[in-house]
């Protein structure tokens, strides 16, 4: 009898490229797709590394296919755009191995900047997409998705979303496949991709998607469920589990492809149902391609573009029924906050001391925006930090700029902030860049990046020295600094944003939460000292709180014993004692 587990969505993916074949795995973290390479470097049969961003992740994987084996490269929606280079020309050039994109999107942006849909890329660049909706079919849509990448000749996009990622399901676990690889064959029409060879496999593009679109009547990824014909659904991925809940009687098209779509199906379908219904999380991309045919159906215009599906938004909107949703529970707002002991907060209490403006960048440090600390004005995207603060130097002049730094973290500054640092120079930028160095890719879980010296596979690497590179590019004024020296800090902030050139601080403090980095004291008040001018809680460190008389109390389960609130009492009512 097979063997049953219980597995995440991500980690059901993982085990569905281990039983596909794959021999290479690349990837940059980004959640909620990060466990996805988590899981798959268990496997000793794959190759899996962290890369360092998604357009190098999506090379290695084009690099692999070619040479005629299966690979797969690993990133959320955001992290599609940054691979989208290799992405539009890999649907010109096909495979050799098949190849296979996992972007996993974030409908209700639990840890995204933006809410964009990945099935309106993979429309641009003509790559088909297959959708799971439950954590067997996100390990059966992967060994899919591998067979019709060699069998159309083209990359594959599995797309899933944060719902599917983060929940669990039952999978039945199989063998692997033992794929034989492909021998090399040199053909430059075919993966040289001048502007000659690009037109010949722009028709073959074309060719390869009508014929996926009209096989798409026949692949067992796509479900016909007739039942009561007085209504129909179509739908995809987890928005088919609320379907099935409220309206269990319903007739549904479950579109496992949801580019191309299958025509002659869904024609087929439609006309079989009184009233249809798309219900498809954020763009209406199935809706408008159906809608384009002629086909009466009902979509955006009552459901949301915008946001999460769930069954409680069926039962309101066609069953007029009243939920939860409706009457949210009353408790306390509970915004994120950095954690106790976070040396970011160290940061930026100096820079709001000194009134300075931070340009800020993808990571933990992005809650340097909100209250108490106040200080990230911007953020956009992986790298912009660096590359808006020059643009602003550019736009307004030196003096501007005097009252602003750049501030990245060390695995972003990796990702993209090097490219954005190198132009500043090169284009005689000035401005000073704080690249907070934990020794982490610290938003999404501690994944090691190539300044830690560990690879993803857990083997011990030379790191990147992020200062030598600083200097190796022409920075004279690199300073690398503790975040907790707070003197030395605002000494070194102070001079190196007066300075006429560009200027590099490195603020090396681990993350707190990285194993092996415990502080051996935790801080306690004192309170015959404590003078209850609240200084200590202005960085609002959520280990201290206000008592009602005014002075402080610290919470020695959550105080990591940084020694920060420490520094800021001007009356040493605070002090350390060991844990």
């Amino acid at each position: 009898m097979a063997e049953k587990k219980i597995m995440l969505g991500n980690e059901a993916i993982a085990r569905g490229a281990y039983e596909a074949g794959v021999k290479v795995s690349a990837a940059y973290p980004g959640t909620p797709s990060t466990e996805i390479s988590e899981n798959i470097v268990k496997y000793d049969e794959i190759y899996a590394e962290w890369s360092p961003n998604e357009k190098v992740a999506m090379e290695v994987a084009i690099g692999a296919s070619i040479s005629g084996v299966r690979a797969m490269a690993s990133m959320k929606h955001v992290g599609v755009n940054v691979a989208s280079d290799p992405l539009y020309t890999a649907s010109y050039t096909g495979v050799g191995g098949g190849l296979v994109l996992v972007a996993a999107d974030d409908p209700g942006l639990y840890s995204s900047q933006n809410e964009q849909d990945t099935r309106c890329v993979a429309r641009a660049a003509q790559v088909p997409v297959l959708e799971p909706s439950d954590s067997q079919e996100a390990k059966d849509f992967v060994k899919f998705a591998f067979e019709i990448s060699e069998k159309y000749d083209t990359p594959v996009i599995l797309r899933t979303t944060t719902r599917l990622s983060h929940s669990q399901g039952t999978v039945v676990m199989e063998e692997r496949e033992e794929i034989p690889d492909k021998p090399y064959e040199r053909n430059i029409s075919k993966f040289v991709m001048m502007p000659g060879m690009a037109k010949g496999r722009h028709l073959y593009v074309e060719k390869r998607m009508k014929a996926m679109e009209e096989d798409g009547i026949e692949f067992p990824v796509n479900k016909v469920e007739y039942k009561d014909s007085s209504v129909g659904f179509i739908t995809s991925g987890i928005p088919y589990q609320y379907v099935k809940e409220v309206f269990p009687d319903a007739s549904v098209l479950k579109l496992g492809m949801v580019y191309p779509l299958p025509k002659k199906l869904i024609e087929e379908f439609a006309a079989k149902v009184d009233k249809l219904y798309i219900f498809e999380e954020l763009e209406p991309v199935i809706e408008e391609q159906v809608k384009s045919w002629g086909i009466h159906a009902i979509g955006k215009e009552i459901f949301s573009r915008q946001g999460e599906y769930s069954a409680n938004m069926l039962r309101r909107v066609l069953l007029s029924e009243k939920t939860e949703e409706n009457s949210p529970a009353q408790v306390p707002a509970r915004p994120p906050i950095l954690c106790p002991g976070c040396p970011h907060r160290s940061v930026f209490s100096v820079l709001k001391k000194l009134k300075i403006h931070a340009a800020g960048d993808i990571g933990c440090y992005t809650l340097g925006a909100v209250a108490p600390l106040s200080v990230i004005d911007t953020t956009i995207c992986m790298g912009a930090s660096i590359s808006s603060l020059h643009g602003m130097e550019k736009a307004k002049g030196k003096e501007y700029i005097k009252n602003w730094v750049a501030v990245i973290g060390d695995s972003t500054f990796m990702h993209t902030g090097v490219n954005s640092l190198m132009n500043t120079v090169y284009n005689q930028g000035t401005g000073t860049v704080i690249i907070a160095d934990n020794s982490t890719t610290g938003m999404t879980g501690h994944q090691d990046h190539a300044a830690t010296g560990k690879t993803l596979k857990g083997e011990r690497v030379p790191a990147i020295s992020i200062y030598k590179f600083c200097k190796a590019i022409g920075i004279e004024h690199v300073v690398e600094v503790n975040a907790f020296d707070l003197p030395l800090l605002e000494k070194v902030i102070r001079e190196e944003t007066a300075r006429d050139e560009v200027s590099v601080i490195i603020t090396k403090s681990p993350c707190v939460l990285l194993k092996g980095n415990v502080f051996p004291d935790v801080c306690v008040p004192l309170p015959e000292k404590c003078k209850k001018c609240g200084a200590c809680l202005i960085p609002g460190c959520p280990a201290l709180t206000k008592k009602e008389d005014g002075s402080i109390a610290i919470d020695a389960t959550m105080c990591n014993g940084c020694g920060l609130c420490m520094q800021l009492c001007p009356f040493d009512a605070i002090a350390k004692e060991p844990k």
